[in-house]
């Protein structure tokens, strides 16, 4: 019974965060410019794979019985880099002065920059 029961969330985990990666995929093709896609591909990306690799755990302690040690450093892995991914691309996009989109109104990074070394 609880076998199941872990089974189903891990199924669910998994199609949830197939979803997640589909919509990235989409906003990746579909936005304006690297700022936008930048922030498609490290949001959502990030947390369909942590969703896909944590249903994935939770399959292999409901079928297997247990515990997959390299799957949390995947999942923690993954925590880690996306974010900073996208952070360091978006940075270096603006300082080689990437055009944005013509919908950006107003530029909140170049007061963030001004004390910085880079």
């Amino acid at each position: 019974m609880i076998t199941t029961i872990v089974i189903s969330i891990a199924l669910i985990l998994v199609i949830i965060g197939s979803l997640i990666s589909a919509l990235a995929a989409i906003g990746i093709l579909r936005l304006d410019d690297v700022y936008a896609r930048a922030h498609a591909a490290g949001k959502a990306a990030t947390l369909g794979a942590m969703l896909l690799i944590s249903g994935v755990f939770l399959f292999f302690i409901g079928r297997e019985g247990y515990v997959n040690m390299q799957l949390i450093i995947g999942i923690l892995f993954i925590l880690i880099t996306g974010p900073l991914a996208s952070h360091l691309i978006i940075k270096s996009a603006y300082n080689l002065n990437t055009p944005a989109s013509k919908r950006t109104k107003h530029d909140e990074i170049k007061k963030d920059l001004k004390n910085t070394k880079l």
